[in-house]
């Protein structure tokens, strides 16, 4: 069969045709099939370049084709064509936009920017968008906003356990050794695993396993993964570490009862009277 919608003539003709034979004319007529896989072909080029399907392309040519404008046009085909890349061109906007495309063809909509996400740049996001930028605030003091240590926040343990009941010397012990086997680690839940296991360092302070445990969670956090963003699942070394004050701790009445509970008992010294 000749294509001869092909020609502005000849497309003029077809669209007169099939608005004479009814509503449904469309539908079952096999030249007007023809039209409109020929349109997908001829504006595939056109919807790829505006990120768009080919049958976007072709459904927008279809609803040009059934107006009085094309039907009377000097030339239908460029008619077609300027409302196919309209719709296009809004069909786009409406997908950066993230709204629809009949808000997308008018001009309050259409003139801001197409949506970016924070992630979707390398750039800084001052570079970025400039309006995110503040001027950064200097403290008074810069030694109350220095970040913690490790070894400050190793002297600050032993301070909170000595102050609740530990001796000075079973306490520096106990915090030097889970901090040691911690750096060796690197991990927390790791050195958690490693440590309650550890025969040598019960024998060496003198502890039972009961206390141990207690101490372990205390000092490394809970290895619950339900506790893993409470102050209980950080344990006392990354609260010192991250900003809590030795204060904050001590106002913790949980921890304080634990720590005094799990200090090591001093037995009464009895004097025994001279026999002679």
């Amino acid at each position: 069969m000749s294509r001869t919608f092909e020609t502005s003539k000849g497309l003029r003709r077809l669209l007169i045709r099939l608005r004479v034979s009814g509503p449904r004319a469309w539908e079952n007529d096999p030249e007007a099939r023809e039209l409109m896989a020929y349109c997908i072909g001829k504006y595939q080029a056109l919807a790829l370049k505006h990120r768009c399907d080919p049958t976007t392309a072709a459904a927008a040519a279809f609803e040009a084709m059934r107006t009085y404008a094309v039907r009377t046009a000097v030339d239908p085909w460029a008619v077609v064509t300027m409302a196919v890349k309209v719709s296009l061109i809004a069909e786009e906007r409406a997908t950066g936009l993230l709204c629809s495309v009949d808000q997308a063809r008018r001009t309050e909509f259409s003139s801001h920017h197409d949506v970016r996400r924070f992630s979707d740049t390398d750039a800084d996001l001052p570079n970025l968008l400039p309006q995110l930028a503040v001027e950064p605030v200097i403290p008074q003091h810069p030694d109350e906003v220095r970040p913690t240590g490790a070894f400050e926040a190793v002297d600050a343990a032993i301070a909170v356990f000595t102050e609740l009941g530990w001796p000075v010397d079973t306490a520096t012990c106990l915090l030097d050794y889970i901090g040691a086997r911690l750096v060796e680690s690197g991990s927390r839940p790791q050195t958690h695993a490693a440590l309650r296991r550890d025969e040598s360092a019960r024998a060496l302070l003198d502890i039972d396993q009961g206390v141990w445990s207690t101490v372990l969670r205390i000092i490394l956090g809970n290895p619950n993964p339900d506790e893993a963003y409470t102050s209980d699942g950080h344990g006392i070394l990354l609260r010192l570490l991250i900003g809590h004050h030795v204060s904050e701790l001590m106002d913790d009445d949980l921890l304080v009862f634990d720590i005094r509970e799990t200090a090591p008992r001093r037995e009464a010294r009895v004097d025994v009277p001279d026999p002679t």
